[in-house]
């Protein structure tokens, strides 16, 4: 049974991209060992961004503190994806009601 959940987990892991002939995930799992200086720098000021209130936000309000434009629904589907990728490989954390927190 736990090797073929240890398949089933290997087999949803997102795939690394190809980058100068490289495999490389842009947006790694997080990791103990593993420090926010190793994510993107848009990334990172998300990170900042939610670290920075002083509760539980919502992609609009991460939105805000980064001086993206929120008014406009393009511009923040963008942001949503990034942050959803950010819960995903598990450097946020989003509660039931869809705020976002940091991990801790």
């Amino acid at each position: 049974m736990s090797e073929q959940l240890a398949d089933e987990r290997a087999s949803a892991a997102p795939m690394p991209g190809q980058v100068g002939g490289r495999s490389v995930m842009l947006i790694p799992h997080r990791e103990p060992d593993l420090e926010e200086t190793m994510l993107p720098p848009d990334y990172q000021r998300i990170l900042a961004a939610v670290r920075q209130a002083a509760q539980p936000v919502m992609a609009r309000q991460v939105g805000e503190m980064p001086g993206v434009d929120v008014s406009v629904r393009a511009k923040l589907e963008p942001l949503r994806g990034r942050l959803v990728r950010l819960v995903d490989r598990g450097w946020l954390r989003k509660l039931p009601d869809g705020r976002l927190t940091t991990r801790l």
